[in-house]
């Protein structure tokens, strides 16, 4: 399963982990980590073309998937 969302397209990023104090000094001894997201492999049924459809997406593109419709939403993101 890769880590990257097929609706939004977010992927992991990398960031400080870090508090200001620490990066106003010249030491910092914490380095990079990584930021995961929030992926969830759902089975999404559309009415329109009468199938359903798995898909590993972020919390947010189940939310988009709730206000606009799984028509709109996979066929916005190219995946039907």
């Amino acid at each position: 399963m890769a880590n990257k969302c097929d609706i939004t397209g977010k992927k992991t990023r990398v960031g400080g982990g870090y508090s200001n104090r620490t990066r106003a000094t010249q030491f910092n001894p914490s380095g990079k980590r990584r930021r995961k997201v929030n992926l969830q492999k759902k089975k999404v049924f559309v009415p329109e073309i009468g199938k359903s459809v798995t898909l590993n997406i972020s919390a947010k593109a189940i939310k988009t998937i709730n206000k606009k419709g799984a028509y709109k939403t996979l066929k916005d993101a190219n995946l039907i």
